[in-house]
């Protein structure tokens, strides 16, 4: 295992490659390039706006903020996890020929998406100007709350690539499988609307502890969860340490399968 760990550190220029490429891959035929990262979310977040606000007269004068939040904090996890699960499968060509770490190629999709969610950081801060929301003290524990929301992707990216490369259905059960967490997460509702005997289940939801997360630093000057974010954290590190172990031991199969 140290011997594949010093073998990735080796190969950081392929890592910073695949990032850029990745980057570049994403928006290459679009009109608008990168700037798709910042309308994405504000078309989805204007449509469950007008869903929750006009039809259902729900929410509330600062409902705005807090859609935008939701909205492209999940983006981050979604295009994360979804893309992980194609990451090691989609470069089978250069598998095939040339011998790399294969955990490179999910810790390549997840920088850049994080990358990615740094443009939706500016759209958060254009929406906190325009609702007059001054963030207090709580907002520097946002680059903590930022690093324990990496490390839970990179965990689940890490197994998603590797599983995705066995049983390729992973990829569309994966679609229908994040569609019920969004719905499932407090992204678009309130947790005030869940009845309080099944609340339990947001408590144990990591996209709800990601998204409170975010907005008591961002819009309520409250701290964030941190019993739960640091579970998370740890949680986190323990899987991707046996994750790598897992990929030093078991590389070969990947090879024999693509």
């Amino acid at each position: 295992m140290r011997e594949y760990i010093k073998e990735l550190i080796k190969r950081k220029d392929l890592l910073i490659y695949l990032v850029m490429s990745g980057l570049k891959a994403q928006h290459r035929n679009t009109f608008l390039g990168y700037f798709w990262w910042l309308l994405d979310p504000l078309l989805g977040a204007a449509v469950y706006y007008f869903v929750v606000v006009v039809i259902f007269d729900r929410g509330g004068p600062y409902f705005g903020v807090y859609l935008v939040i939701g909205m492209i904090v999940w983006r981050w996890l979604d295009s994360t996890i979804s893309s992980s699960a194609r990451s090691i499968t989609g470069q089978a060509g250069i598998i095939s020929q040339v011998y790399l770490p294969k955990m490179i190629f999910p810790l390549g999709t997840g920088l850049t998406q994080l990358i990615n969610f740094s443009f939706g950081l500016i759209v958060i801060a254009v929406f906190l100007a325009l609702f007059r929301i001054v963030p207090g003290i709580e907002v520097l524990w946002l680059p903590f709350i930022i690093v324990v929301q990496q490390l839970f992707l990179i965990a689940i990216s890490l197994i998603m690539a590797y599983v995705s490369v066995f049983i390729r259905d992973i990829e569309n059960l994966l679609v229908h499988f994040m569609r019920v967490w969004f719905f499932g997460s407090p992204v678009i509702w309130d947790r005030d609307m869940v009845p309080a005997s099944i609340i339990w289940m947001v408590e144990y939801n990591p996209a709800a502890v990601l998204l409170d997360s975010y907005r008591n630093v961002l819009m309520y000057g409250s701290d964030p969860k941190f019993s739960s974010l640091f579970i998370m954290g740890i949680s986190s590190l323990i899987i991707i340490a046996v994750a790598t172990y897992h990929y030093s031991q078991n590389e070969h199969k990947i090879i024999k399968v693509l």
